[in-house]
């Protein structure tokens, strides 16, 4: 049987993870600088099945504006590179010598504001999965039996407090990356 301190550690992880996945959906936003996770949402045609580009190559960023990656098989690298190029990334892959080098063209503005919107999104997304925690944590609160209601108000207290902790935490990363991809 759940306890109050059982629902509320749950809850936490949850919203903990709530977090940690909007941050990782913001590192596959581009800013200025070339970062290998800008590729994490590429999906390879590789072997008749469709695979994250992680998983058939390496990728490295050797330099603030380029991107370099490595195919794990050689054969795949034109996969790799249409995939790339067909990922709406507005990057143009160069395959040589069993490497692509992906170049990260400089951002205008226009694209610094279209990037936010799409951060703005990610971001609203992640206060979503928090509040669908907070949600469920009261639902359970409210379906225990044996608990004063004086116990359970507190609670909702706690649960209200941890939401709003954790949604102060996505917008805090959100306003991190804004700001780098603002930067000029």
């Amino acid at each position: 049987m759940s306890t109050i301190a059982q629902i509320l550690k749950d809850c936490r992880t949850g919203m903990e993870k709530s977090v940690e996945a909007a941050k990782h959906q913001f590192a596959s936003i581009r800013s200025g600088k070339a970062s290998a996770s800008m590729l994490d949402q590429v999906k390879v045609e590789v072997y008749g099945t469709e695979m994250a580009l992680n998983q058939c190559a390496t990728v490295a960023a050797p330099e603030p504006r380029m991107l370099i990656v490595t195919p794990f098989d050689k054969t795949q690298a034109k996969a790799i590179e249409k995939a790339i190029r067909d990922a709406n990334l507005g990057l143009d892959p160069a395959h040589q010598g069993g490497i692509i080098r992906v170049p990260l063209p400089s951002m205008n503005e226009e694209r610094r504001k279209e990037l936010a919107k799409v951060l703005h999104k990610y971001a609203e997304e992640g206060h979503i999965a928090i509040r669908h925690q907070r949600t469920h944590a009261r639902d359970t609160l409210k379906k225990l039996g044996g608990v004063s209601e004086d116990d359970v108000k507190h609670a909702e207290k706690d649960l209200q407090k941890h939401h709003d902790e954790f949604i102060a935490k996505v917008d805090q990363a959100m306003k991190a990356k804004e700001k780098e991809i603002m930067e000029v």
